[in-house]
């Protein structure tokens, strides 16, 4: 048995402040590397910057199964103006949870993945294929010096490798009266497009109407209170139909209308806070991400970042938000990178449901679109088909879907034990 706890494990790895940017990983991933290395592990450190470096080891199986990769990211989005019940970087243990910055998003995930792999290390556990685990910087920032990198210079660690698990995915929902476990299998695409707002300029003494900057102030007003329209992509539909008859009359019905482009609108309202986990999975998202300009200048840039639905492009963004930036606004393409391809490989789908229901009788694991872009991208640039599976079970009271990126993001201390019990039946059973 590995000498060190998930909970410990996560503890320490909050205690590395991996804000990103600058990202600054070296030091957690050197840490990580000590524990693997002294456990017995070969590792690999590759690097694009010598303070991101990427960190890749192998436990060898029996070679009568294709690899399994485990891979998480390490670097964690910024605190700086959000008020904190404890210090975002402490790991303090309160309330039954373990508080901090990266917990969920994905610090959490790498401890249970590091000790389900350091405990079969110990218990002389041979699984049917290798586990590789990777442990990456810079996915918050689209992964240039992390994924992207490893695909692209060293594509050979990953070699025969078919299925991986990663963030965001067997988590509890609770809709209704029932338990669900959503198991990530596709993903959103990324993309960012940058408007630009044009003024005739002027000095700040005059007192001007319809400057650049009231209408930016429109857009941004316009921007959030459209609704995008709802699409229907399988595995949303696929999951809704599983929840929605799961529920008793009427709620079966009503949550089936969430299928009805035309009534999708007053069900979200109706199911409130609950509406949030649902409206990302049916809807392109559009969030303004920066603006750029210079004092009084005649021109200025906002930048919008779409999470876009498998099969919609920067052309749909584009058509998406023309009512809101009006046809003669100039609009460029800064940024698109695609999730992985359909079809989706569900091969090891059965596989993972199996743990969980093991774990959870009453509770039902349903395919899962991920309402924003990860690493598994870039994988899948290799043929990987990514699981979102980091299980988690918590309870009603807590909405996972509020804390990442956000204050007091935290995670229960029982569901990091869970997790890492959950990812070590799936290496002791992964063929």
């Amino acid at each position: 048995m590995s000498t060190i706890s998930p909970v410990e494990l996560l503890q320490n790895l909050i205690r590395f402040n991996t804000t990103n940017p600058p990202g600054n990983e070296a030091e957690c991933i050197t840490y990580i590397n000590n524990l693997l290395t002294q456990a017995g592990f070969e590792t690999t450190l590759v690097a694009r910057a010598p303070d991101r470096p990427n960190l890749i080891t192998r436990l060898k199986g029996q070679g009568t199964a294709a690899p399994l990769l485990l891979f998480g990211h390490v670097d964690v989005q910024p605190t700086e103006g959000q008020e904190w019940q404890y210090p975002p970087f402490e790991g303090k243990i309160a309330d039954g949870c373990i508080w901090g910055r990266g917990t969920l998003d994905m610090k959490g995930g790498v401890a249970m993945m590091l000790t389900s792999l350091l405990r079969a290390k110990a218990e002389g556990l041979a699984p049917s294929g290798d586990v590789v685990l990777a442990v990456l910087s810079d996915e918050e920032k689209l992964g240039d010096y992390g994924a992207k990198y490893v695909v692209e210079n060293h594509a050979s660690l990953f070699e025969g490798v078919h299925y991986a698990i990663s963030e965001f995915g067997g988590f509890t929902l609770h809709m209704g009266s029932r338990r669900f476990y959503p198991v990530q299998v596709q993903e959103k695409h990324s993309c960012i497009v940058r408007a630009n707002i044009r003024w005739r300029g002027g000095h700040g003494m005059m007192s001007f109407r319809g400057t650049h900057m009231s209408q930016l102030a429109h857009t941004l007003l316009k921007l959030e209170k459209r609704r995008t329209p709802v699409h229907i992509t399988p595995v949303a539909r696929q999951m809704l139909e599983v929840i929605a008859s799961a529920q008793p009359f009427p709620a079966s019905i009503v949550l089936r209308q969430l299928l009805n482009p035309r009534l999708a609108d007053i069900v979200l309202r109706l199911l409130g806070s609950r509406g949030q986990a649902v409206e990302p999975l049916i809807r392109n998202i559009m969030c303004p991400l920066a603006v750029n300009g210079k004092w009084l200048p005649s021109e200025i840039a906002l930048e919008i970042w779409g999470a876009l639905l498998p099969g919609y492009g920067p052309d749909d963004m584009m058509a998406e938000l023309r009512p809101v930036l009006g046809e003669a606004m100039e609009v460029e393409v800064v940024r698109f990178d695609p999730g992985p391809p359909a079809p989706i490989d569900m091969g090891l789908f059965d596989t993972l449901a199996g743990i969980l229901r093991e774990a959870d009788p009453e509770g039902m694991p349903v395919p899962f679109l991920m309402p924003a872009p990860s690493d598994a991208r870039l994988f899948a640039i290799l043929g990987i088909q990514t699981y979102g599976f980091t299980p988690m079970k918590v309870p009603p009271s807590l909405n996972l879907w509020e804390l990442p990126h956000a204050a007091d993001e935290r995670i229960p201390v029982e569901a990091v034990q869970f997790g890492a019990d959950m990812i070590y039946k799936l290496i002791q059973r992964y063929t």
